[in-house]
């Protein structure tokens, strides 16, 4: 892959569209993709890039990013980036998918010569914006220092975790922890409101101590007013946790936690709020069934 990066970039929603923009803001963008083409054309506009029509406008590009929704989606994207892509191009998916989509991908570009990096994110939608996320990756060591200066553009911290796979092996550890200190938050904060604490004294107490954490900080006061408007939402949340689920039944380690956290944002999408932010939880901690 030449050292000069021509990137695409495939998957604009909430975390996408703002990483997009990071390269565009430093030169390295050529192209974005969206399954709703309307919605890349429009921000191509914004960022004064191409928006591509088929797969075949990425032709130029020497790296894609993907960030889509699940492993489906990656393996098609996947599949059509083989047939354009030119050998020694090279796939990065930031998606959160499980480990054996991830080597399967790998393999199938492998098979004409573009290589592949797993490299899920976390840190949100603020994280996207602001350009601090934490980037977990699977892969070669000197292919990630070509695309680094890509990643820059939208990473805090840049981290190679082993082999293809790797990435998401580290997202499915780190999505129990997102989902336990979920699970912590909401039960906290119910049992604040059942207590009669007041809101606006009780947040910045329990963040000036040993609760302090991101979850906290960044939907402590939004889902106390009944506010889910969507930094990642409960659908994906169930997705992430039912590859927890099957990571840590194939790796023989129990998983309460993430059991419990599946069980409760399942229902919360079956009750119709899986467009709704994972802080939604609360409102099954306040009526005290769960």
């Amino acid at each position: 892959m030449s050292t000069s990066l021509v990137c695409g970039f495939i998957g604009l929603g909430a975390m996408g569209a703002p990483m997009a923009g990071h390269l565009a803001a430093q030169g390295l963008l050529s192209v974005v993709g969206n399954r709703t083409v309307a919605k890349a054309v429009a921000l191509a506009g914004e960022l004064n890039t191409k928006a591509a029509q088929s797969p075949r406008d990425f032709a130029g590009c020497n790296a894609v990013f993907l960030c889509v929704s699940a492993d489906a989606d990656v393996m098609e994207n996947v599949s059509a980036l083989a047939d354009v892509l030119t050998p020694g191009s090279v796939v990065v998916d930031h998606s959160t998918i499980a480990r054996d989509t991830a080597l399967a991908a790998a393999a199938l570009l492998a098979d004409r010569g573009i290589a592949f990096i797993d490299a899920p994110v976390s840190g949100g939608v603020e994280g996207a914006r602001n350009g601090k996320l934490s980037i977990m990756c699977g892969g070669d060591a000197a292919l990630l220092e070509q695309v680094r200066p890509a990643l820059a553009c939208y990473a805090a911290r840049i981290s190679l975790m082993g082999d293809i796979g790797a990435g998401q092996a580290t997202k499915a550890v780190n999505q129990v922890m997102v989902a336990g200190i979920n699970e912590a938050v909401c039960e906290a904060l119910a049992l604040g409101a059942k207590l009669g604490l007041d809101a606006e004294t009780l947040l910045p107490t329990l963040a000036s101590g040993a609760a302090s954490n991101w979850f906290l900080d960044k939907r402590g006061a939004t889902m106390l007013r009944g506010e889910f408007v969507p930094g990642f939402k409960c659908a994906h949340m169930l997705k992430d946790l039912h590859i927890v689920k099957a990571t840590a039944e194939a790796a023989g380690v129990a998983h309460p936690v993430a059991q419990q956290a599946l069980a409760d944002y399942d229902v919360l999408v079956r009750e119709g709020h899986g467009e709704a932010d994972t802080s939604a939880l609360i409102a099954l901690k306040l009526a005290g069934t769960r």
